[in-house]
């Protein structure tokens, strides 16, 4: 079910000094910030040869990165997403084995204009999923 490994996404309390450190540091291809407001958070997206990564800042005082960042100061990992060439068929076969889908259950469109779903951590291994349709 499950395809290429699209990005890893990190949480951060400053994405401007997150962002220098991939470009100076690192020495990385890094975007611009997007604000993604229906997900609550900023975005910028690092490119790599093989994947992404993807730096998150919250947006507004719902965002669920800014609790992320209240119980983890230093930022962190906050999940990993994969490809699926059917995001609905992936969601149907995914809550028939068991699998939590957060939210309604209805994709949502991610920041890459497509639609994403987000498992839940409990269900695997502790680890917040994305699915994105490629």
């Amino acid at each position: 079910m499950i395809g290429r490994l699209n990005h890893v996404a990190i949480a951060v309390p400053d994405l401007e000094a997150a962002s220098s450190q991939y470009r100076e540091t690192l020495g990385a291809v890094v975007g611009q910030p997007k604000d993604e407001p229906d997900h609550g958070v900023t975005v910028v997206f690092i490119e790599l040869p093989n994947t992404k990564i993807e730096l998150l800042y919250p947006l507004g005082d719902n965002s669920p990165i800014k609790a992320f960042l209240e119980k983890n100061p230093a930022g962190g990992i906050h999940h990993i997403c994969y490809e699926v060439e059917d995001i609905l068929a992936a969601r149907d076969q995914l809550r028939a084995s068991g699998a939590r889908v957060l939210g309604s259950g209805e994709p949502k469109i991610g920041a890459h204009g497509k639609p994403v779903l987000f498992l839940h951590p409990k269900d695997f291994n502790g680890c917040l999923v994305e699915l994105e349709q490629i």
